[in-house]
């Protein structure tokens, strides 16, 4: 049996993706490992969680640094200490430099709550909501320069109804994303995934789901 993949995860906030994956990690359908939990943010929720469960924290604030740069090499040279293979941002609110990316080339990866490359930034459920969009859901991608703009590996979809507020909204996202995220890795652990430009492809290729969903019901 293969040793499990070695994860860093960095997060800012409650951690609820982070909870997902040691949940994962836990019940052993995830063959992966976190080794490591740093946050910019002292006395967030995802480093009460990490504890919780054994794994080891650092809190890394972000303002004690007079450059991106600089923070970003306090966090390679943490994750590389720790042995991690691949990094996972979860709820992680800073944009990360190229001496991060270049640090774990193609080993960053991502959950956006909305539908890549639609809505990329921050408040992108009432983005959506404005927009008028009839749909909205969650990415999986791996990181690269821009803001969202890297390759997608997986995608989760759900309506969005006409009383939906950003938070509703927001709430139903996160119920997929805590199913996606740690399938994405589970792919990733298993050696399935390469990355050819932009696109991404799953060997051998899962089946894909042919319903297509309409909103509102053309049933109606």
């Amino acid at each position: 049996m293969s040793k499990p993949l070695r994860i860093g995860v960095l997060a800012s906030g409650g951690g609820t993706n982070l909870q997902a994956i040691i949940d994962r990690c836990q019940d052993g359908s995830l063959s992966a490992e976190i080794v490591i939990v740093i946050t910019n943010n002292p006395g967030v929720g995802a480093l009460e969680r990490a504890a919780k469960a054994g794994i080891q924290t650092l809190c890394i604030n972000h303002r004690d640094f007079s450059r991106r740069e600089e923070f970003d090499e306090a966090l390679v040279k943490v994750l590389l200490d720790a042995e991690v293979e691949l990094v996972a941002l979860a709820g992680f609110m800073r944009i990360i430099s190229q001496t991060f990316i270049d640090a774990f080339p193609g080993r960053v990866i991502n959950v956006h709550p909305a539908l890549l490359p639609a809505f990329p930034g921050l408040h992108v459920q009432q983005q959506a909501i404005d927009y008028g969009a009839r749909f909205s859901g969650c990415t999986v991608h791996f990181v690269d320069g821009g803001v969202d703009t890297g390759p997608i590996i997986i995608q989760a979809v759900v309506p969005i109804l006409p009383d939906d507020t950003a938070d509703t909204l927001a709430a139903r996202i996160l119920e997929q994303e805590h199913k996606v995220y740690p399938r994405a890795i589970q792919l990733i652990a298993e050696g399935r995934v390469r990355v050819d430009g932009r696109q991404v492809t799953i060997e051998p290729a899962c089946p894909p789901e042919l319903t297509a969903l309409v909103n509102p019901s053309i049933k109606g």
